[in-house]
């Protein structure tokens, strides 16, 4: 797969959304460029989602999702 982008004057590049899809990258990821002589390497640092930590804490009984939440809420409001 060979993909092309340009420089910006600021010295800043998009990257392709094939490129981006097959990294995985997501906004706030890092990248990281290592050196080999003249080549590059670009490897991606994901970061921390902001509530992964806390993921599965919660109402028990309480499916995933935001369907799930919302579907709680709605039943709330039944009531």
């Amino acid at each position: 797969m060979a993909t092309e982008s340009k420089l910006t004057s600021k010295g800043q590049v998009t990257i392709p959304v094939e490129v981006r899809l097959r990294l995985g990258v997501e906004t706030g990821d890092r990248l990281v460029f290592e050196f080999e002589g003249t080549v590059a390497r670009i490897r991606v640092v994901k970061r921390e989602r902001r509530f992964a930590r806390y993921r599965g804490i919660g109402v028990p009984g309480l499916g995933k999702g935001k369907e799930a939440v919302v579907d709680l809420v709605r039943s709330l409001r039944d009531e």
